[in-house]
């Protein structure tokens, strides 16, 4: 495992990190508790040392799990979680501080720590970054000792761009692969600038870029990559990065073509990870070898110049209009 300077933290974290939105489950599927720790101990072992994680991933299971696992080892990984979504409809008036205050409670009980190593607003609606209340607040968090570090999660470049106005955010977490090219354009290099920490999420596009869908490939009906496919529930960004599902195949299909092979998955996050402004990468697993296929990449050569343009044509012939434009 290489490891990268977590922005102006100055921690040193995993390149390639654990998203835990699926721990111990696969979309829609039951929580399995053995499953996930089974997850958790691959992760450490394979030298990962951050889990992301939200309060509401598993109705809190995900926060739950991670506190009890980490416990029973000698060097804990440093833990972000996020906070928001529990609110039941996404309004600027739901980021109050009595509910922010609840909810950051709640986390802390649920991973059993006094003071969380990192809160990020989750997706909040873009009337949230005006309120720099919400943001003083998070300061005053920090100084109370119930949070070291806050940032945020967003769904588009523009709510990143003003979050980092905000001196007291230290990350940013982004969707950002070979289906969303546009943070290289102007988002990258500010975040440098301010040495805010950018955290690279939906890195395999809902497991477009494993390679491993064809047309005939189906999700089951509590699975967002069958319900939100034209962002019914939430943003449609979310699930395959917003990118038609058969024009991602076809696109897929030449990227197979450029690396020879059918196997993406690690190629996919090698090519994020070219990419000095990126501080880690979280894809998610919901079982242990998929951990182990996730870190792979570490393994991997640093891709070509000539590959490295080829991923930029594709994504011009392919996928640019519209995502690139949307968010």
């Amino acid at each position: 495992m290489r490891f990268r300077t977590f922005g102006k933290t100055g921690i040193k974290v995993s390149e390639i990190s654990l998203g835990t939105w699926q721990l111990g489950s696969k979309w829609g599927d039951p929580f399995d508790e053995e499953i996930a720790i089974k997850t958790l101990d691959a992760a450490i072992k394979t030298d990962i040392n951050l889990f992301d994680t939200a309060d509401v991933y598993q109705g809190g299971m995900s926060e739950k799990t991670i506190g009890k696992f980490i416990k029973t080892i000698n060097e804990r990984p440093f833990v972000i979680t996020k906070t928001g979504r529990r609110l039941e409809k996404q309004t600027k008036e739901g980021y109050s501080e009595e509910n922010l205050r609840k909810f950051i409670d709640d986390s802390r009980k649920n991973l059993d720590m006094e003071t969380l190593d990192m809160v990020l607003l989750h997706c909040p609606p873009t009337d949230v970054y005006y309120m720099p209340e919400v943001f003083k607040l998070l300061d005053q968090l920090k100084e109370e000792g119930k949070i070291k570090h806050y940032g945020v999660s967003v769904e588009r470049i523009e709510e990143g761009l003003k979050a980092m106005d905000y001196e007291g955010v230290d990350a940013i977490e982004i969707i950002f692969n070979m289906f969303r090219l546009r943070p290289i354009e102007q988002f990258f290099k500010i975040a440098q600038e301010k040495k805010v920490g950018i955290i690279v999420r939906v890195p395999l596009a809902s497991g477009l870029l494993t390679g491993k869908f064809t047309n005939k490939s189906s999700f089951g009906k509590d699975d967002h990559r069958t319900f939100n496919r034209n962002g019914e529930a939430f943003d449609k960004g979310e699930t395959f990065s917003g990118v038609e599902f058969s024009k991602g195949l076809e696109a897929v299909e030449e990227l197979k073509k450029v690396f020879n092979t059918n196997n993406l998955t690690a190629i996919a996050l090698r090519w994020i990870l070219m990419f000095d402004a990126v501080s880690t990468v979280i894809p998610g697993a919901s079982k242990p070898e998929y951990v182990y296929d996730n870190v792979n990449a570490t393994l991997l050569p640093p891709l070509t110049k000539d590959q490295m343009k080829a991923v930029e044509e594709i994504y011009n012939k392919y996928i640019k209009d519209p995502v690139h434009y949307i968010w």
